[in-house]
């Protein structure tokens, strides 16, 4: 009894919490004060979202209560389109025949306007939970804590493109039908009790149930809910972990698309295979354990539905066969029965539906709290302290540590001032690329005091960079808006770059990174730099891939087109050091950051 009580509160905590996740990510929509423009019969309005919303779904309300009413008058005209029949009356069938050509058409209008507007406020609701989730992931740089921190989320782009999309259809789907079936059980529920009369029990000079086949009806579906939950539950966990190892297995093949030159440079095409093969692996066990939970439940529902349409008959026939009811109202009474039966057991009928559904808030909430642990990380006692400074960058006793809360450098004291040039060395692996991080304000892990200026342009140019895919022009003009530059200054960038054949590519679409070599999307990257002319530029080995002569030629150029901007370099050439006036040495044994003059600058 105490096990009992025990695993009734786990459920009922259990459910409690599936609620509470539901509502605080259902309930800002509904609420939502962003205006959409709206036009109707050739008037433009600006409607705030929520209202919009509610409109709609007290239409698909408004649609549902008429489709019940029009079951109820189907239902009725089953018994006396079947009584004809019985009693030959022509005449009669034929009236009702055109009575139910109405009926039935009106039936098909509601249906198909109701899913229309389903649809409507299903990709309204997605593509406004799908902007809330990207934007949280790009703001405050969460998508790159994200990838550092490893913060118990995979797989964001699943997350926002497929997941929001099921949760605002399963959300209304499930909802929407759940309410249709209530109404549909409260309107045959008293049609049913009005049909099936009282049943005697010939025991105890006999008892007499009254509206016996709504409770036959209410227990036959109270026992197959019952062993439905017990054979379907572990289908929420199975679901979790099916579209997990898909989306693994999916991005195992984006990254071999994106990395294609490099893995057939390397010949590594047996690994990725065998990787690929491993991927899958776990998709294919998961996928057994799945059809194993998914036979058991569709065994049950397939005998569920197939005796449920014998099973108001047989309770009802004998008084049809003693000549109290005629055959029109046996068909009403298995119609009438069928539809309560049916509301009943929604619970059966969508249980595949609620374990889906289940599996899809748990993964945009645990999303939604890995990007919230990733943004508080930053603000936590361990973080560093950001402040403003007019022109330089200044770091005051600051140690920065590792996301696990280790010390990487210790009781770093550095400025950078506006217009100098330096350069970050170090052994591999000494942490000069967090250093980097920490002076481009990408780094939030540590303690000590980081003054930057708050309203300098900024540009960071990584060893690999990133080329958005679109237009050439397009690639230039980022982070700009697309045309922010002319054509004629993307032509004099490129053509400084040692690029000039690619000027007449300016409007040609494609993956750049995979177009361009090594060597040509560095260019291009400084060709980017001279268009947006930042205050503040970071080159972390931004010039791997080029040879000598070119290298020199890019620093030459950020020298003449950037006069006044601060230049922050990692670099290991001899080449690179000519063009700065400072060193800053991260020594990995010590934990210890020093600063000096380089000889010959």
């Amino acid at each position: 009894m105490h096990t009992m009580m025990e695993r009734l509160a786990s459920r009922a905590a259990a459910a409690r919490a599936f609620l509470r996740q539901l509502w605080m990510l259902a309930r800002p929509y509904w609420f939502a004060e962003d205006e959409q423009r709206v036009t109707m019969w050739g008037v433009t309005l600006r409607i705030k979202e929520a209202w919009i919303a509610r409109g709609l779904l007290a239409f698909i309300v408004g649609l549902s209560v008429f489709s019940v009413y029009m079951a109820k008058l189907l239902n009725a005209w089953n018994a006396r389109f079947f009584n004809a029949l019985q009693e030959k009356n022509a005449d009669a069938f034929w009236y009702e025949l055109k009575y139910w050509i109405v009926l039935a058409g009106t039936f098909i209008i509601i249906a198909v306007y109701r899913l229309w507007l389903t649809q409507l406020l299903i990709i309204r609701w997605r593509r406004w939970l799908s902007q809330v989730y990207f934007h949280e992931w790009l703001a405050d740089r969460t998508y790159y804590r994200l990838e550092i921190i490893n913060q118990g989320t995979d797989n964001p782009e699943q997350r926002i493109e497929q997941d929001c999309a099921l949760f605002a259809s399963q959300t209304l789907n499930i909802t929407l039908n759940l309410l249709l079936q209530i109404m549909t059980l409260v309107t045959f529920a008293t049609v049913l009790w009005g049909l099936s009369g009282s049943f005697v029990i010939p025991i105890f000079g006999g008892i007499s149930i009254p509206g016996y086949m709504m409770w036959a009806a209410i227990a036959y579906a109270l026992l197959g809910s019952w062993l439905t939950y017990l054979i379907g539950r572990p289908l929420v966990r199975v679901n979790f972990s099916l579209e997990r190892y898909n989306a693994d297995f999916r991005y195992r093949m984006t990254r071999i698309r994106e990395n294609a030159e490099s893995i057939a440079l390397y010949r590594g095409e047996q690994d990725e295979e065998r990787g690929l093969r491993g991927a899958f692996q776990r998709v294919y066990v998961t996928w057994w354990d799945f059809m194993k939970f998914t036979k058991r439940l569709t065994g049950l529902t397939a005998f569920y539905g197939q005796a449920a349409s014998v099973f108001p008959i047989v309770v009802a026939v004998p008084s049809y066969f003693s000549g109290q009811i005629q055959l029109g109202v046996l068909t009403q009474t298995a119609g009438a029965f069928g539809e309560v039966q049916g509301s009943l057991s929604w619970f059966i009928d969508s249980y595949a539906q609620l374990a889906a559904w289940k599996a899809t808030l748990d993964r945009l909430t645990t999303f939604r709290e890995a990007m919230a642990k990733a943004k508080a990380a930053a603000r936590e006692e361990h973080a560093l302290e950001r402040a403003p400074a007019s022109s330089e960058i200044v770091l005051e006793n600051v140690d920065v540590r590792l996301p696990n809360g280790d010390i990487l450098m210790r009781d770093v004291n550095l400025t950078v001032k506006q217009g100098e040039a330096v350069v970050v060395r170090g052994a591999s692996g000494s942490g000069k690329t967090t250093l980097f991080r920490v002076l481009a304000g990408l780094w939030p892990y540590g303690r000590g005091r980081v003054a930057m200026p708050e309203d300098a342009r900024v540009l960071f140019l990584p060893q690999k960079p990133y080329l958005p895919l679109g237009t050439l022009r397009e690639v230039l003009s980022y982070p700009e808006m697309p045309g922010h530059y002319s054509d004629e200054a993307c032509r004099e960038a490129l053509e400084m770059c040692g690029l000039g054949h690619l000027v007449p590519r300016l409007g040609e679409a494609g993956n750049w990174s995979m177009i361009l070599s090594g060597g040509e999307q560095q260019r291009v990257a400084f060709a980017r730099t001279f268009l947006y002319r930042p205050d503040w530029l970071f080159l972390d080995e931004a010039t791997s891939a080029l040879d000598e002569p070119t290298e020199q030629r890019m620093y030459e150029l950020v020298r003449q087109r950037l006069p006044h901007a601060t230049v922050i370099s990692i670099a290991h050439k001899p080449t690179a050091f000519a063009f700065h006036k400072r060193q800053i040495v991260v020594d990995a044994s010590t934990r210890r950051v020093t600063s000096s003059s380089l000889a010959g600058a």
